[in-house]
This record gives C-alpha cells, structure tokens and sequence, in this order.
C-alpha cells in the first residue's frame, strides 16, 4: 500500500470540497445577496425617494433585500467614492444625480474620476428646478427678488445641499445672469438646506419640485418661478423664468441615474439596466413619482454614458465662463 499516496489523494479531495462552496457562491446567479443602493445624500431627496420607491419593486423582482443606504456629505463625494471602491459586482450600486457631472468642474481634485471609475447602468427620471424664499422674505415675484437684490446686496444669503451641487450651480447662475449678490450657505444635504429655509435661517434657494412642493402647498415656503419651457403641471400658478423675462435659466434640471463601479461586467449591467428602466416604467412606479413632479426618463447604458459626457462639457463650460468656485 502506498501511503503517502492515499494521503495526498485524501488531502486533494478535501482541498476540492473545501473550495466547492466558493465556486459555487461565483457561480451563483445575481443576486444571491441583499443589493445596496447608495444615495450620497439624505434622506428626502430626489433620488432618495426614487430609490425608496423602486427598492421594494426590485427586491420583489429579485428575491433578496434591496437596502437604501444614504451616505451624504461633501456634495455627494462621500457616497459616490464609497462605490467609486466597491467590488463590480452589482451588490453595491450609486443613485446619482447630475451632481456627478458638475463636481469635476467646481473640484480641483476628487478622490474618484466620473468616467473611469463608474459603469452607467440607466438613467431613471427627471425633474424641473425651482426658486424658493422664505416667505418673510418681502419679495412676491422673480422681479421683486431682483430689485431688492440689487438694493441691498449681499444681505439675503442661500442654502444648497453642497457645494458643486446643481442648486449651487442654479443660484450662482442666477446671480450672473440678473446682476445680484447673495450669499452662499452650504448644508450637507437638501434636509438640512429646507429646514434651515423654512426656519428663516437662510433666505431662499433652489429646489427640485418634488424636494419643496408640499412646503410650498402648506404656505412653509413661497416660490417664485420653475425651470422649463412650460409650467409644472404640480405647480400651475408658478411662473416659468421664461415668463419673467430670464432665459437663461432652462439649462438648469435635476435627473437621477444609477452608476455601477466600474469593472462590473457588460452582462449584469445589461441585467442591471433590464431591471430597474422594467421596475421605472411600471405603472405602479409612475403613478406614484408622477405627484411628486418627478417624470420618467429611461434608457440604455450608452445613452446615459452620452448624458454624463455631454454634460460634464456644459457644466464645465458653465463653471468657467461664471467663474463659478467651490466656496
């Protein structure tokens, strides 16, 4: 008998049951865990709530627990380098905004890059920014804003979620366009921004309409015009900047994606894009985003590629001709 033989056999066959349960779990099919949707910013955001909404919608699709983790903080940087990390697995995936498009013009440096470190998966909706003030403020309209503005500039100041966010963008836009001077209040996220305006410790700022409608509808803040060509059909008797004689203002919108970092395979991106523009364009899902002035707005993982591209070059073209900084 060869004993050294019937070891080495026996220690080869343990070694192949020993790593059976890793190829099994490599070969599992996706997912076989729970799936974490990082928001980079807080709670009552827009792309929090499409994430609380379509969350338990693919959870039920998959199988498996869908968890939305908000991670905000230095204008969405936090939570987008957290996935910028993660393994390209499809277990941790980022809700972005097109604040991934204008933190790379406003930041001299970033701890991940846009392009590089990032597989677009789908774009998933869209919404229309507004103006808002406190209403203590004494102003009724865009044109009073203006005039009180410029009568007494620097003493009304603005929230934002952040530096480099599209609300920064938006006022300081704003401000070039009409000639004013208002000052600039970052917050770490829209909560902190809202509540502040509704308390009366900031004046006024830029919102997305889902973010501000129902303050605006319980008289907690007043708004003074919206992004687009037309009127929001959630707010009627809101002027469009168009109607107030600013033009200048419709290159200002909020869309909402999901990013995967970037070595996931084409394949389960392809899965991943099926998944999520199926659950977006649901009836269900649109009935319940439609009042909150939020529209679906789908598409492949290349056209989202296109979006981010071209956009990076308009906000950088944006930041560059109004000298635009990360205060």
């Amino acid at each position: 008998m060869n004993t050294p033989r019937i070891f080495r056999s026996l220690a080869l066959g343990c070694a192949v049951v020993a790593a059976a349960p890793a190829v099994l779990a490599q070969d599992a099919p996706f997912p076989s865990r729970a799936v974490t949707l990082i928001v980079p910013f807080t709670p009552s955001s827009g792309s929090d709530t499409i994430a609380r909404i379509v969350g338990p919608k693919l959870s039920a699709r998959w199988g498996q627990p869908v968890v939305v983790e908000n991670r905000p903080g230095a204008s969405g940087n936090l939570g987008t380098s957290q996935v910028a990390k993660a393994a390209g697995d499809g277990y941790t995936l980022l809700m972005a905004i097109n604040t991934h498009t204008i933190t790379p013009a406003i930041y001299k440096s970033l701890p991940y890059d846009p392009l590089r470190d990032f597989a677009p998966v789908a774009e998933l909706a869209q919404a229309n920014f507004t103006l808002a003030v406190n209403p203590a403020v004494p102003v009724k309209d865009l044109r009073s804003l203006i005039a009180y503005g410029k009568a007494n500039p620097g003493k009304l100041n603005y929230g934002t979620p952040g530096n480099g966010t599209p609300h920064h963008l938006a006022m300081e836009l704003f401000k070039a366009n009409q000639g004013v001077s208002f000052l600039h209040v970052p917050y770490k996220g829209i909560s902190g921004a809202l509540t502040d305006l509704m308390g009366g410790h900031v004046d006024l700022m830029f919102a997305s309409v889902p973010s501000v409608r129902s303050y605006a509808q319980a008289g907690k803040v007043r708004l003074l015009a919206v992004t687009g060509e037309q009127r929001s059909s959630l707010l009627p008797d809101v002027p469009t900047f168009r109607e107030q004689g600013d033009k200048g203002m419709d290159v200002i919108d909020a869309w909402y994606a999901v990013l995967a970092p970037a070595k996931t395979p084409p394949a389960l991106v392809a899965r991943l894009n099926k998944d999520f523009v199926e659950v977006m364009n649901s009836d269900e899902v649109k009935a319940e985003l439609a009042p909150l002035g939020l529209q679906t707005r789908t598409g492949s993982p290349a056209q989202l590629d296109a979006l981010i591209r071209a956009d990076m070059k308009r906000w950088k073209a944006l930041v560059d001709s109004t000298g635009i900084t990360a205060d």
